[in-house]
């Protein structure tokens, strides 16, 4: 089996091996492409290709006669035309699970930066600010001691649970609203409405899938729901923000923080509103990445193509 990896780099830096793959077939790994005729020439002749946020578009699957198969290096597939695969007759998998606690952490690791800023001050110290102080210690943003606030997580799902169980750890209330709320998840949190939720909030931190009934969730109109000085984090998915709303909001002061690992065009574009908001953190999509969330990742798409070769597809989206 001809095997081609459209855009290895971001999965796999150097740090990682793509020898699973390559016991699998006859494997050629591009670092990155761009551009749907490069795409088109470098899947020529293979039987699967692996992506992770390179188009696979039906102009694509269309002209390749030799495709039996389409791996996402990723839990998203939207990046592939599924329909058109579907039509062909060629599976698409995904990877449902491997950054659960990779992604909670993160979530909050986001908090805690916007509570303490300990990268500002680490370098205003390295600045040599402290050892010119007048005083003992200095800082310079309001820090934020945790217990006893309320953490209100939308989306109650594995990585909402787990950021969940971190927020209890640190003393926080936890509230969460889910469309299937199970025993499980009411161990860790309490179900309420999604307009309590936001009454309720020092901190919304959102972990809920891209529907049409949650794209633009964080907008205006909720956010006048909010308490004052609520802080907002979003893990999740960039277009569950109108980020326009948010960064007036965060200008006018009515939410305190927010901290996103995600916009709503990536990479982010230089006229993103949130990149001159007051107090809005912003990192690169990088939840995902620990090498060991990302080792994870690797077997189990190692694992999709294994099982499609022998004839017992699996993770199969389309």
């Amino acid at each position: 089996m001809k095997i081609v990896i459209l855009d290895g780099y971001t999965e796999n830096p150097g740090d990682l091996s793509w020898d699973g793959f390559a016991k699998l077939g006859d494997l050629t790994v591009y670092d990155r492409c761009s551009g749907e005729e490069e795409i088109i020439r470098r899947a020529e002749g293979a039987e699967a290709l692996i992506t992770n946020k390179t188009a696979v578009s039906g102009k694509t699957i269309g002209a390749s006669g030799s495709l039996k198969y389409i791996g996402v290096l990723a839990t998203g597939y939207n990046i592939v035309d599924y329909r058109a695969a579907r039509e062909k007759g060629i599976p698409v998998t995904n990877i449902p699970s491997y950054g659960t606690d990779a992604v909670g952490q993160f979530a909050i690791a986001l908090l805690l930066e916007i509570c303490h800023h300990v990268g500002h001050h680490d370098q205003a110290v390295k600045e040599g600010r402290w050892e010119k102080s007048a005083d003992w210690c200095f800082w310079d943003y309001p820090l934020i001691e945790l217990a006893g606030k309320t953490m209100g997580i939308i989306g109650f799902g594995r990585i909402g649970r787990t950021t969940g169980r971190i927020a209890r750890a640190m003393g926080m209330e936890v509230i969460a609203n889910d469309e299937a709320p199970d025993e499980e998840g009411a161990k860790i949190a309490a179900y309420v409405s999604r307009e309590e939720l936001y009454r309720r909030s020092d901190v919304i931190s959102l972990h809920c899938p891209l529907f049409p009934a949650t794209e633009g969730m964080i907008n205006s109109e909720s956010i006048v729901k909010m308490k004052d000085g609520v802080i907002i984090l979003n893990n999740s998915r960039g277009p569950l923000v109108v980020e326009q709303d948010l960064a007036d909001a965060l200008n006018s002061g009515k939410v305190y923080a927010a901290a996103v690992d995600v916009v709503s065009v990536e990479p982010i574009r230089p006229d993103n509103p949130l990149l001159k908001a007051k107090n809005c953190i912003i990192t690169p999509h990088i939840s995902w990445a620990p090498k060991e969330s990302r080792r994870r990742l690797m077997e189990i798409a190692v694992d999709n193509l294994r099982a499609f070769i022998e004839g017992k597809p699996v993770n199969v989206v389309n």
